[in-house]
């Protein structure tokens, strides 16, 4: 495992490698460029977002139990016709509904993965209430523990893998109390728009695996890196 100042070191030498690749196609030894996307990028060329070096991306298809994106079906199908690694995220609601109760949405909604080295992981998004004046959706900080734990058994149970978590270090210590719950069984994908790198990671996670680093660049929508080569994406992807 790799220590706090180790990740943020290495954090700065990929992004510091990753805008130096610029809008081509990613050299070898540059860490895999990815995007997230949702129904507010609507259609998306995936043969142009192919060859300016998205090698995956993170779909929105479902949030709380009552909403699945009009867009998710032709995104996620887009992507894997590109060749471009892809997996499906849920944005979570905490105070409309259990972790269980929305995971087993996400799953019968487009949340599903396979072992077929072309599908990510699902991805649970955790951030701030954009609903209301409660920032962590009306949970103290157990709670919400105990709700991500909740949807990571399900998810699990469902799918066979246990969800990626996106979160930023601020979200993760307001509402979680910065639990070290889930550092040693979920992949980290961290949030902070800032080229000086992710910073301090929360929770305990000493490495992180995604890295939203900004909300616009060449790809569409939210630009991500992976952290390491393209073959351990696949091997990721794969399981």
């Amino acid at each position: 495992m790799t220590s706090r100042h180790a990740a943020r070191t290495l954090a700065l030498t990929l992004c510091v490698a990753f805008l130096a690749a610029g809008a081509g196609t990613a050299r070898a030894a540059d860490p895999p460029k990815g995007h997230d996307v949702s129904s507010h990028q609507g259609g998306v060329d995936w043969t142009r977002a192919k060859a300016d070096g998205a090698r995956f991306v993170y779909v929105k298809a479902t949030e709380s139990t009552d909403y699945r994106s009009p867009d998710f079906e032709k995104q996620y199908a887009g992507a894997r016709a590109a060749g471009i690694l892809r997996g499906a995220y849920h944005f979570a609601t905490p105070g409309t509904s259990s972790g269980a109760a929305q995971a087993a949405y996400f799953v019968r909604n487009g949340g599903a993965w396979q072992a077929d080295g072309r599908t990510l992981p699902p991805a649970l998004d955790m951030e701030y209430n954009p609903y209301g004046r409660h920032k962590c959706y009306g949970l103290g900080k157990a709670a919400m523990v105990r709700w991500i734990r909740s949807f990571s058994e399900e998810v699990l149970r469902l799918t066979g893998r246990r969800p990626v978590l996106y979160t930023t270090a601020d979200w993760w210590r307001l509402c979680t109390g910065d639990s070290t719950a889930f550092a040693a069984d979920h992949a980290l994908w961290i949030a902070r728009h800032d080229p000086s790198g992710t910073g301090a990671l929360p929770g305990g996670w000493a490495t992180w695996t995604f890295w939203q680093y900004a909300t616009s660049g060449t790809l569409p929508g939210d630009q991500n890196v992976f952290n390491g080569s393209l073959a351990g994406l696949q091997r990721f992807a794969r399981g």
